[in-house]
């Protein structure tokens, strides 16, 4: 049989005090809504189709191209289930539904629930938990094992109250078998609205096997609904994050304090100390060292690598480079082997070939460095002129004396050497010396 996911995500959110849609909010580095289409993908899933409401564009814009339908008023789970009944009319398969604000959901857990599914031959597969504390959950009542019915927390008697398996808000129905009780059910409650939860009651009065599967981890139930729970589920997945990377081969010196995204890789025997923030897209290879208060974003760095207290915005770096510490690369830096980039260096959309150094206090903005160039203390390439931006190429084995001020667009050729304190306005051909500087004075006594 096929499988398809209906993701409701309509909701204001209203206690998440937000303009922000709520399951677009960031867990661990990746919106809530993704987070779960992320963990979908993990089983055989044929298509994940949005229910969406509330700044429906947002969400859109955030996720891009996928199948939705519109809740335009918000009356309850079943009603929003129901828009999406002209989407599925000839379709004969399985769907689970899910809500989009419980991130902590495994993909495991999901293929091991849709499995049991197809196994009991069921029509109604409800996910629940086992929880020593209950209060607020929609209790499971069973009869002899038998599953008859949920109950909602503010309906229920003492007895059921006194029940511990709850109602963890995924299902997974027979599609036809679904929209057939949605028909029948009514908004006769104290929300007048419509639930979702109310087709168990029919579908078991029709004698139809209505069964729950029982998760082995109730910490995946966890909806996020205010600013708190998002935190604490942010915790939860860098916590996951962190032990899947650590038994893989990563050291981690305080996972406590040590903050890892989502989709961050990380190679073999490469330490983390703390205070290190790791997100986006970032790679990093084997034997590296990247030590506190260092910020990582959307970058590749391959191995043997050893960063200090420094910022590394979508650049690439090469085995054996190291830089810090106070080192910052702005987008586009691609420092190639055994580059040394010190205390106080900022490098944006450059370009630095293996072996070149740049020690302390330097801007190299557009720029171009051939292998082995020193960079002297306080160098500037100057690359704008308040309308564009110019490059500077600079050959091998060069010296830059401190406090250059290479003036783009201008070019450095191989084996030349510029004078500390020179404005460089124009090409130095190699093996070439360039001085500019005026002429020293010296008036005596002045100061008297």
């Amino acid at each position: 049989m096929e499988l398809k996911a209906l993701i409701l995500a309509a909701g204001k959110g209203t206690r998440m005090k937000s303009e922000k849609p709520k399951v677009i909010h960031e867990v661990n580095g990746i919106p809530m809504v993704k987070k779960i289409l992320n963990e979908l993908k993990k089983i055989d899933i044929k298509e994940s189709i949005l229910i969406l409401g509330h700044k429906k564009e947002e969400i859109l814009k955030t996720l891009g191209e996928i199948p939705y339908v519109v809740q335009e008023e918000q009356l309850g789970t079943g009603h929003a289930i129901i828009q999406a009944k002209e989407l599925l009319k000839d379709y004969d398969g399985d769907v689970m539904i899910l809500c989009g604000d419980t991130p902590l959901l495994k993909g495991e857990t999901l293929k091991k629930m849709y499995e049991y599914h197809k196994t009991n031959n069921c029509i109604t597969t409800v996910l629940t938990a086992i929880y020593e504390n209950p209060f607020g959950y929609g209790r499971i009542v069973k009869e002899n094992g038998k599953f008859i019915g949920i109950v909602e927390e503010k309906e229920a008697t003492e007895e059921i109250r006194k029940i511990k398996e709850v109602n963890a808000g995924v299902y997974c129905c027979n599609s036809k078998e679904l929209f057939k009780a949605l028909d029948k059910i009514d908004n006769n409650n104290e929300k007048g609205e419509y639930y979702l939860t109310d087709i168990i009651k029919i579908q078991v009065n029709e004698n139809k096997k209505v069964d729950s599967f029982v998760l082995e981890d109730s910490q995946e139930i966890l909806g996020v609904n205010s600013k708190v729970e998002l935190a604490l589920a942010s915790k939860i997945l860098r916590e996951r994050k962190n032990k899947e990377l650590m038994e893989e081969g990563v050291i981690l010196i305080d996972p406590d304090n040590t903050y890892i995204e989502e989709t961050v890789k990380i190679g073999i025997d490469t330490i983390v100390y703390p205070g290190v923030v790791l997100q986006g897209n970032t790679i990093i290879g084997e034997n590296c060292e990247i030590i506190g208060n260092t910020r990582i974003i959307d970058s590749t760095l391959k191995n043997n690598i050893r960063i200090e207290s420094s910022v590394i915005e979508e650049s690439i770096l090469e085995d054996k480079v190291t830089m810090g510490p106070f080192a910052h690369l702005r987008p586009k830096a691609h420092l190639k082997e055994k580059v040394h980039i010190g205390n106080f260096v900022e490098v944006k959309k450059s370009t630095l070939e293996s072996g070149v150094k740049a020690g302390h206090l330097t801007y190299l903005g557009n720029a171009t460095i051939g292998k082995d160039t020193n960079i002297g203390a306080g160098t500037i390439t100057c690359n704008y002129d308040g309308v564009n931006k110019f490059n500077t190429n600079i050959g091998e084995k060069v010296f830059i004396g401190s406090s250059t001020m290479l003036v783009a667009p201008v070019n450095i050729g191989s084996n030349s050497v510029t004078g500390a304190g020179s404005v460089i306005t124009k090409d130095v051909p190699e093996d070439a010396l360039a001085v500019e500087r005026s002429k020293q004075l010296i008036k005596l006594k002045w100061r008297k």
